[in-house]
């Protein structure tokens, strides 16, 4: 009899614990920074993951946003050698290379200044665990540049304020150690509707738009992108000929770029790129350098 109730007593002590586990959510993993320089968040196992091959090219590549890139290039070494640097955020046209600048700009200032400069991805969604990862990011002892893509917030969508502690950093602060570097077509990140839906239901409808537009604010940089011109497309071409080694006359070359663009409706270095891969698969030539 005395038996049974200690199997049972044991019995309820090992549902509660299971239940308090359940409660206080998965046990932060061990991070392995040494393992990469690039890695993406993954919220579910409070685990960065590394990126052993990371998608980016060359900066040098990279034409037609030279004034940009350097002010990026300069708050981001700055930011890596460790003095005061500004959240940015990167917005305009599509495809003229804003998230590929942000990867290349990390690799280079990780190789100018020596410094462990790590680039963790968080996908769009999962900016409402931003929280949980700059706990774990303020105890690394070096430099990390959290890196959100096509950033934007839909109608309904609340997760913009957990961007925006993260930003400001709330009563403990950012740590000193984080910048934040996103991507989007929209200057101010949420829907013209949103901000209009906000204003009508508010007590104050002033406060309210202000209260959507600050979270774009709270970027210290705005560095802009926008279509580029027949000439920049065509230097963006010759770049890309260059650099693989694409052996084309350049008349030809160029005629076959431009029919590309027109195709697609626009120029741009995205499609500068897609016209590249499709010359180079004709040519029989690898892109891999």
């Amino acid at each position: 009899m005395q038996e049974d109730h200690v199997k049972l007593l044991l019995a309820e002590i090992g549902r509660i614990t299971a239940a308090l586990e359940r409660l206080a959510g998965p046990a932060p993993a061990v991070n392995d920074w040494d393992a990469a320089d690039v890695f993406v968040w993954a919220p579910a196992r409070l685990q960065v993951q590394p990126v052993k091959r990371p998608n980016r090219i060359d900066i040098e590549l990279i034409r037609g946003v030279e004034h940009v890139r350097d002010i990026l290039v300069d708050n981001t070494v700055r930011f890596a050698r460790g003095l005061p640097a500004n959240n940015v955020l990167l917005w305009g046209a599509r495809g003229m290379g804003k998230s590929s600048l942000v990867k290349s700009v990390h690799a280079l200032a990780a190789k100018e200044t020596e410094a462990r400069l790590k680039l963790v991805e968080v996908h769009r969604e999962d900016i409402a665990t931003l929280p949980a990862l700059l706990d774990i990011l303020k105890e690394v002892p070096f430099p990390v540049i959290l890196f959100c893509d096509d950033l934007s917030f839909d109608h309904d969508d609340t997760s913009y304020k957990s961007l925006k502690a993260a930003l400001d950093g709330g009563v403990e602060g950012r740590p000193d150690n984080v910048l934040l570097y996103a991507t989007s077509n929209r200057r101010h990140l949420l829907p013209r509707n949103m901000i209009e839906n906000e204003q009508s239901t508010a007590i104050n409808p002033s406060e309210a738009v202000e209260e959507k537009v600050s979270l774009s604010d709270r970027f210290g940089l705005w560095l802009g992108f926008y279509k580029c011109s027949q000439a920049e497309y065509i230097e963006m071409i010759d770049g890309y000929a260059s650099h693989f080694g694409l052996d084309l006359p350049q008349e030809q070359l160029h005629a076959e770029a431009l029919e590309w663009a027109t195709t697609r409706g626009s120029r741009s270095g995205r499609v500068a790129w897609q016209y590249v891969q499709d010359l180079a698969g004709r040519l029989g030539k690898s892109l891999a350098k």
